[in-house]
């Protein structure tokens, strides 16, 4: 069974996910379902960009704590979000942590409804936002992110658009994709990609760069004590140990 729903009209393929038990929390299940559905819509002449949306009120959670995906694995899917030769657009009415936010980077375009929140919440059960940084340090204000990196705390879209994490939003999210929904579908499949491969080539850059040592990171802090602690709190509703 699939966590992820697939459906098109007029060339884009939308991508959902429908993991709602765990809130779509990046599983490896669903990590690996999200790669196959992207690979099958990068391969289809007849798709001309993709949605990635979501069921509920959560566009994902973050990492699932009880069967998270490898480091390499998130990393990998990230990086084939960006190097698909079709544009990814996120559309998001709902919340999204943590890991969740690294696939709204990775697309091309994203946007969110006003009511939508955010929040990197990995410092406050004991781990660090590294393997999403990949795509997120390049294209968002590091000043303005700062805050939110080192904090956890819980953001709006207009925050989230001042950032750089979104390209817009507003109180309907589909008005707001409409005009960027046509253009796509009125522009040349190969101009396209060129364009996007134009866009794209410093986050890749950065694959190249950082992405062994983040992944690295990633799987350290998370053997960790203050991981297990934090991680532990988390599941137990209570603070953590550090918490003063």
């Amino acid at each position: 069974m699939t966590l992820i729903a697939r459906t098109r009209a007029r060339a884009v393929e939308t991508l959902t996910l429908d993991s709602p038990h765990n809130r779509n929390a990046l599983s490896a299940a669903l990590v690996g379902d999200l790669a196959d559905a992207l690979t099958d819509a990068g391969k289809d002449t007849g798709v001309r960009a993709i949605v990635l949306t979501h069921t509920g009120n959560t566009f994902s959670a973050g990492a699932d704590l009880k069967d998270p995906p490898p480091p390499e694995a998130l990393a990998a899917l990230l990086r084939q979000i960006i190097e698909l030769p079709k544009p990814v657009v996120a559309r998001v009415t709902g919340h999204v942590r943590a890991g969740g936010l690294g696939l709204l980077a990775a697309c091309d375009i994203a946007a969110a409804s006003t009511d939508a929140t955010f929040a990197f919440t990995e410092v406050r059960i004991g781990v660090a936002p590294a393997v999403i940084s990949l795509p997120l340090l390049p294209r968002t204000d590091p000043r303005a992110l700062a805050r939110y990196y080192l904090t956890g705390e819980r953001f709006g879209a207009p925050e989230a658009v001042a950032t750089g994490l979104l390209t817009t939003c507003d109180s309907d999210v589909d008005k707001a994709l409409d005009p960027i929904l046509d253009g796509l579908r009125r522009s040349a499949p190969d101009a396209l990609a060129e364009t996007k491969r134009l866009l794209t080539a410093r986050v890749l850059e950065a694959f190249d760069r950082d992405a062994d040592a983040l992944t690295a990171l990633s799987a350290r802090l998370f053997s960790s004590p203050q991981a297990r602690e934090g991680m532990t709190a988390f599941l137990d509703r209570r603070d953590a140990a550090w918490v003063v």
